[in-house]
């Protein structure tokens, strides 16, 4: 396995991105959420305007560990508070240019953009916070986010799952059994998952996964 280690200084400075309202969320959508599989969500599920949720309530289907909020006031403003954040995240550079497969790197903080328009994990990323816990990473992608079967984000020296953004144009998929940490903010389409332990928004009250 080659192993890249991407030194600082190496990407523009990423600085931190509020969530507002959003930070408490497991997962936020707008067109509803649908899972396949016992996926574990850590924090609330929420969607608007479509209040269609479907594949949860526990093993053998999904767990919400949180508050399931439908097409309510609440997740409403949650997700106007994410669409801040996502504009904040896409204005911040400049990226430092990456190839699609992020498996097998280890990254320092910074803003990271996807040279073919797409990423892919497959087997281990590694994120070093360099002994600061308030280190940010902002990966950027035109299109697609893909986490293979069993790929993992392993978090060093400090890196924090809430400081980790994912600014995805199209859509994201987590493969089986992966394990995936950080917020993920797709511009259309949809985030799917099948047996992932995963955090779309953050939520402070936990730590990183599983």
């Amino acid at each position: 396995m080659l192993l890249m280690l991407v030194l600082p200084g190496s990407s523009g400075a990423a600085t931190k991105v509020d969530l507002g309202t959003a930070a408490s969320y497991g997962v936020l959508a707008g067109s509803g959420v649908t899972n396949t599989g016992p996926s574990v969500i850590n924090g609330d599920l929420g969607t608007n305007p479509t209040p269609a949720v479907t594949g949860f309530g526990g093993a053998p289907n999904g767990t919400v560990n949180g508050v399931i909020h439908q097409a309510d006031a609440a997740a409403s403003i949650a997700k106007d508070d994410l669409t801040t954040a996502y504009n904040d995240a896409a204005g911040q550079g400049p990226a430092n240019a990456l190839a699609t497969e992020l498996g097998g790197q280890t990254l320092t903080p910074g803003v990271y953009n996807s040279g073919s328009g797409t990423f892919g994990i497959t087997g281990t990323l590694t994120l070093n916070g360099q002994g600061n816990s308030d280190s940010v990473f902002i990966f950027k992608t035109a299109s697609t986010l893909i986490s293979a079967s069993a790929s993992d984000i392993r978090l060093i020296n400090g890196a924090q799952p809430c400081q980790i953004f994912w600014k995805v144009g199209s859509s994201a998929t987590l493969g089986t059994s992966s394990d995936f940490v950080g917020n993920i903010r797709r511009s259309s389409r949809s985030r799917s998952a099948t047996r992932s332990t995963f955090r779309v928004v953050c939520s402070p009250a936990t730590g990183p996964l599983p």
